[in-house]
């Protein structure tokens, strides 16, 4: 009787040391999406943006992972005045919607970043790959995975000044991304009009912006919830991402007004 007492117990004990990993309800995108966008500085089309979701046999912790890759690119004239060919790669957990592995790319101008980033969600901790672990708590995101989640944040009772709080891992540091609700918009874009929530960033100290309204993004208001425009202020003018392109959805795309 004591010898299966003892037995039950250690079992118990050794399964509480076993993480709990978060769960999503990701009605937002799956395996086969193509987002393309284009960049425009001015009324000049500067570069190219593309998105995709892709299935991949690689695992973490033995679990299902999309592939996720980024590719941005200039275009035409701008290739010879400042080349930029950047690639990100992300392998985010298919249940939770966060990175086991990140990879970046960057060649803008002839300055380079190459990262390569282990997240061991299972000890709350980040390898580098060039020496470093640094700690970080469960379900932290990569510059890729962070959009994605963002997605699948439930947004149907949403208030006009909500902030949702993202803990993300980005050039060897740990921050707290926060994205605020601004309100409701219809957008007119290359390829119609869209029904949009418009988001915002809690500007922090020593960050890209300096205010809140210096950096926008609309978001589809329905389950795709696909980000079709992105506007940045900059010192000589301002930058617009904006959809060009899509396929593979999860669902209709209700929120384009026709």
């Amino acid at each position: 009787m004591l010898t299966a007492f003892l037995s039950l117990t250690a079992l118990l004990i050794s399964s509480s040391n076993e993480p709990i990993y978060p769960a999503v309800n990701n009605e937002a995108f799956q395996i086969g999406e193509r987002l393309r966008y284009r960049i425009s500085y001015g009324f000049i089309d500067a570069g190219e943006a593309v998105l995709e979701t892709k299935a991949t046999e690689i695992k973490g912790a033995n679990r299902k992972l999309f592939h996720v890759v980024g590719t941005g690119r200039t275009l035409g004239a701008f290739n010879a005045i400042f080349k930029v060919n950047d690639r990100y790669e992300s392998y985010m957990d298919q249940q939770s919607i966060m990175p086991w592995f990140f990879h970046r790319r960057v060649d803008e101008g002839g300055y380079k970043i190459k990262q390569d980033y282990t997240f061991r969600q299972h000890s709350e901790k980040i390898d580098n790959g060039k020496g470093k672990v640094f700690r970080a708590p469960l379900g932290v995101q990569d510059m890729i995975s962070c959009f994605y989640f963002a997605r699948t944040l439930d947004f149907q009772k949403i208030k006009k000044g909500k902030v949702f709080v993202i803990p993300t891992f980005m050039d060897d540091e740990l921050f707290e991304l926060k994205i605020k609700y601004v309100n409701e918009e219809v957008i007119e874009l290359r390829k119609g009009k869209y029904k949009c929530m418009r988001f915002v960033p809690v500007v922090q100290t020593g960050r890209y912006f300096k205010n809140e309204e210096d950096l926008s993004f609309w978001v589809t208001k329905d389950k795709n919830r696909i980000p079709v425009q992105i506007k940045a202020k900059i010192p000589v003018g301002s930058i617009k991402m904006h959809l060009v392109g899509y396929t593979g959805l999860k669902n209709e795309f209700a929120s384009k007004v026709k």
